[in-house]
């Protein structure tokens, strides 16, 4: 099991991989995409009492705070996460709970979805909701991670190249779908809410970015990519392109754009590499 913790603006988590359960004095844990993030119950609920009593945040005044649980449910009928420890989840409603804040992300931004309407939709109550998430922005992000989870893999070929190929190609194909498309509310949220953009690179992009480091340390080993390259800078340049092009698009994000970035890289900036199909077609 590989264990690792990481520190958020305000809360502290440890990451294990592994099965998802809720077990232990004082905590839960939460399954985001595949990663169990293990979540200091009674620190989260001081935060939460907290703000209740009006501390200062640094979040906008506007809109409604989706690091934390929707206010509109009353004190009386929150649900108690030491009452409900040990208990399994249910997978039928945990798939309508995950399903549901996709849908409802298609026409709504993050922040203007609460955990009511995500209730309603998937046919739940808020407690189950509560049960297992402590807000909308984690039911989001485990939804949005799982689909990755099943849609995007990462495949050893033998060839590094042919690696990041595969991988990148999945990656943009994925998030053409409904969604994939969520990450663009995950990152214009991030823009305006520091804490939920703490929360996004923490619990999604560094443990993505260990995953697809494998693909570069295995490069290195095989001699395939040269040692002493800084892995962090490798990986922007080989996932910056795509990103700005997805984000932009001023230019087509294509399985032969996808192989022409990697291979530019690869083969060197001012090598000969192997051109793609448009520019072999492109008249001179």
């Amino acid at each position: 099991m590989t264990e690792g913790s990481i520190r958020l603006p305000t809360r502290s988590f440890k990451i294990l991989r592994g099965h998802a359960n809720r077990s232990g004095h004082g905590k839960s844990n939460m399954l985001l995409g595949g990663i169990r993030i293990e979540l200091t119950a009674n620190r989260f609920s001081r935060n939460r009492q907290g703000a209740s009593r009006g501390e200062a945040t640094r979040r906008p005044a506007a809109g409604h705070d989706i690091m934390k649980p929707d206010r509109r449910q009353s004190e009386g009928s929150e649900p108690s996460r030491d009452r409900h420890r040990g208990r399994q989840r249910s997978g039928e409603s945990e798939e309508a709970i995950l399903c549901a804040v996709i849908e409802l992300l298609k026409d709504k931004a993050l922040r203007d979805i609460s955990i009511e309407e995500i209730a309603r939709k998937a046919g739940v109550g808020k407690a189950t909701i509560y049960k297992w998430w402590p807000s909308k922005a984690y039911v989001a992000l485990d939804a949005f991670s799982r689909k990755l989870a099943q849609m995007v893999t990462i495949r050893d070929t033998g060839s590094a190249e042919r690696d990041f190929k595969e991988q990148l190609r999945a990656l943009f194909a994925f998030f053409e779908t409904p969604a994939g498309k969520v990450l663009r509310h995950f990152l214009a949220e991030g823009q305006i809410d520091e804490e939920f953009a703490s929360l996004f690179r923490d619990c999604f992009i560094k443990p993505r970015r260990e995953l697809i480091g494998v693909i570069f340390d295995r490069a290195v080993e095989r001699g395939q990519i040269r040692r002493g390259l800084d892995r962090e800078i490798v990986l922007d340049m080989i996932y910056g392109p795509g990103f700005y092009r997805m984000l932009i698009r001023h230019a087509p994000l294509d399985g032969d754009a996808v192989d022409t970035m990697v291979s530019a890289l690869f083969h060197g900036l001012k090598g000969r590499g192997p051109q793609s199909n448009r520019a072999r077609s492109r008249p001179h």
